[in-house]
């Protein structure tokens, strides 16, 4: 039984637990408690507090977990990362009151910066040769140039919504974080055949994410300009049609681009152009 820390709550936990629900790892019980078995999977679900994770997977009472890139480098615990995962994106960032005339880092010298992610502040100022002091606190950062006990905060930044109500303005990116799958290093072998089939899946579902697949109708003359058009993974699938002359072309493509290929398929002579969504896809 491998056992996977996640966090309790939040976006992080949505999103963990859509891509276990998509790699076929769901959970035995409606009714969530602190520890859960999936069904028909060797795999249960340990719900914890995001500064917790790294703790608990380094200590080996979860072999391995899902947590931000944040907490990972502020807690700085020994477990490997085994795989970003490219969800729950956000930035740690340094933001002073709007008002203020900001010109460079120089702006922090002498100045009290308040945050819940000391560590990381500090290895940061201590690169870049500023001398300020660091202010914990373990929640609503943001307050703290409001209320007087700051000059300047450190946090975390997703859309940036949350600095603008409180009249503060970003003004430098210290670290970029994302989910990672994190594990103990000292996994057992049964242990690690299991990380391995939970990693396939999950490759399977992202693989597949923002993808298409196309199925369309074009004339044999106009198959090698198509060809150009739809790539494919390696190369698109064509199969003759009844119809002489005419052949069925399958592939893949990325949905960023879909409008763009779809009318250069058209204008090429493609016809019967049918899109699907992909919901897992093996390389």
């Amino acid at each position: 039984m491998l056992r996977i820390a996640v966090q309790a709550k939040g976006r992080l936990n949505e999103e963990t637990m859509s891509l276990l629900a998509e790699a076929g790892i769901r959970l035995d019980s409606v009714k969530r408690t602190l520890l859960v078995p999936a069904k028909g999977f060797p795999v249960e679900i340990l719900f914890l507090r995001d500064d917790d994770i790294p703790q608990a997977v380094a200590d080996g009472v979860s072999d391995v977990g899902v947590v931000g890139e944040n907490e990972y480098a502020e807690r700085k615990k020994n477990a490997n990362i085994i795989k970003r995962l490219g969800f729950s994106k956000c930035r740690l960032s340094l933001a002073v009151p709007k008002d203020e005339e900001y010109r460079g880092l120089e702006w922090f010298i002498g100045k009290k910066i308040a945050t819940s992610y000391p560590v990381i502040l500090r290895e940061f100022l201590t690169l870049k040769n500023i001398k300020a002091e660091t202010h914990v606190i373990s929640g609503s950062v943001e307050i703290a140039t409001g209320i007087g006990i700051a000059d300047a905060i450190f946090d975390i930044v997703s859309s940036g919504s949350t600095l603008v109500s409180n009249r503060l303005k970003e003004v430098e990116v210290v670290m970029k974080s994302e989910a990672l799958l994190i594990g103990n290093p000292d996994l057992n072998i049964e242990k690690k055949a299991i990380l391995d089939e939970v990693i396939f899946r999950i490759d399977a579902v992202q693989a597949a994410s923002g993808k298409k697949y196309v199925l369309l109708n074009a004339p044999n003359s106009k198959i090698e300009e198509i060809i150009e058009v739809l790539p494919g993974m390696k190369s698109p699938s064509i199969l003759p049609l009844a119809q002489e002359g005419w052949s069925s072309v399958h592939s893949v493509i990325d949905e960023d681009r879909f409008w763009e290929i779809i009318g250069k398929l058209k204008a090429l002579g493609a016809q019967g152009i049918l899109v699907l969504p992909i919901e897992k896809m093996i390389l």
